[in-house]
């Protein structure tokens, strides 16, 4: 697998674990109830996992661009 590529699954994989460590902590600690147990918040945690793996292979590639890597 590329470099790149396996980085940015990487950087996907730890946007989605803050989010779900950051919800259920709201919801053990928080003064308010999401109202929403984990298999809502699955796939939620899928779409910052698929833009944080995006965001990470398009900001690693422009800043290759720009020779800053």
């Amino acid at each position: 697998m590329d470099p790149r590529t396996r980085a940015s699954l990487l950087w996907g994989a730890a946007g989605a674990l803050t989010f779900l460590v950051l919800a259920q902590t709201t919801r053990l600690f928080g003064p308010i109830e999401l109202g929403m147990g984990l298999p809502k918040l699955l796939p939620i945690a899928l779409a910052v996992f698929a833009v944080s793996a995006w965001l990470g292979y398009v900001v690693e590639g422009r800043l290759a661009q720009n020779r800053q890597v």
